[in-house]
């Protein structure tokens, strides 16, 4: 199976579980390390660990191998990383804090939650 197809499984696994904000990157030309990021945000530590999680085993369920997975004790970001393709799942704040998509050379959403004043790292 190749990155794409890995891919296209973990959004399909994030959007069952109504990940919000899914973005994939390709980094073929940026790092040898893998092919594509995908970066998802969860609107509470519960569903960023259930989004990871079904990550996983959706991925394990087609057969690929997971190299390891991070950050499930808190639950504010969570890595799984498949070989070539490593999904990123953070709470809103996490990830515009971090904004690894801008890193990578993709766009960052622009986070406003329901009623509120938009997100923004100082």
């Amino acid at each position: 199976m190749d990155a794409k197809e890995i891919a296209k499984l973990a959004v399909d696994a994030l959007e069952d579980v109504k990940g919000k904000d899914i973005i994939e990157l390709d980094t073929t030309q940026l790092t040898s390390l893998f092919q594509r990021m995908i970066v998802c945000t969860g609107d509470s530590n519960r569903q960023v660990k259930a989004l990871a999680n079904n990550v996983h085993v959706k991925l394990k369920e087609a057969g690929v191998d997971i190299v390891g997975t991070e950050g499930q004790e808190s639950g504010e970001w969570v890595l799984v990383d498949a070989g070539d393709v490593v999904v990123h799942v953070m709470l809103p704040a996490v990830r515009d804090y971090y904004d690894i998509e801008a890193l990578w050379g993709g766009e960052k959403p622009s986070f406003v939650p329901a009623g509120g004043r938009p997100w923004k790292a100082l």
